[in-house]
């Protein structure tokens, strides 16, 4: 038996008009969810998330063109820092979207960075949906005024900056000392590894973080010294 998303409610939490309503059930529809129900009619979002990612790349990038005037890599910085997972997935939160999300029971209890990895997908398959539904300037609008209107939280945290950078500069700072980094776990096929690093300050953990390579657990630890720390 199909679900069907609540199209009026998406609608009225998104601020976005709808014309194919079966874009948008494609859009909130995770793979898994097609695992549990066979008789499924809709195809699953991976396709429309792809579409997405361009769209809301382009539209970031045109806008950071026109407005600043900053050489390349700043820009590439700050286009990063709006268009990341954890940006989307709180952006995302924030409008709700995870209340319409159709997946698994099991991908259903997940909290935290698995759960909000799922709802920067369907962040992305949105955007498709509305490029495919309405065009690029209804996605280039919604963008900007879910995504861009993030560019000043951006500069004020320094989320521009890579957080290892960050927390190294605020540490020497602060505290005269140069965190080092330490792989605390590592699991997993070499196809499919994860790694939780530590970050220390002399012998005191500052934090820790996951990843699925240890460049990028150790920037996750970073990121989270910052904020244990309250160095944001």
């Amino acid at each position: 038996m199909n679900k069907e998303i609540d199209i009026e409610k998406l609608k009225q939490q998104l601020g976005i008009e709808v014309r194919q309503i079966a874009l948008f059930q494609e859009a909130l529809t995770h793979r898994s969810y097609l695992n549990e129900h066979k008789g499924y009619q809709y195809p699953q979002n991976e396709r429309l998330e792809f579409l997405g990612d361009a769209v809301l790349e382009l539209v970031v990038t045109e806008n950071l063109f026109h407005n600043y005037q900053n050489p390349e890599g700043e820009l590439t910085s700050f286009r990063a820092a709006l268009v990341n997972g954890d940006m989307l997935a709180r952006i995302g939160d924030g409008l709700g979207l995870q209340d319409f999300l159709l997946m698994s029971r099991g991908e259903a209890k997940d909290t935290g960075r698995a759960r909000g990895y799922l709802v920067a997908n369907a962040m992305e398959a949105i955007i498709g949906a509305l490029y495919i539904d309405q065009g690029y300037d209804a996605a280039k609008s919604f963008i900007l005024t879910h995504v861009m209107s993030h560019l000043p939280e951006v500069f004020e945290q320094g989320l521009h900056t890579d957080a290892k950078s960050r927390f190294q500069e605020l540490a020497q700072e602060k505290m005269s000392l140069t965190p080092s980094y330490r792989v605390m776990k590592e699991w997993g096929p070499d196809h499919d590894r994860h790694f939780i690093a530590g970050v220390y300050l002399a012998e005191e953990k500052a934090a820790e973080g996951e990843g699925a390579s240890k460049q990028e657990a150790q920037r996750e630890a970073a990121k989270q010294a910052l904020l244990a720390k309250g160095w944001q």
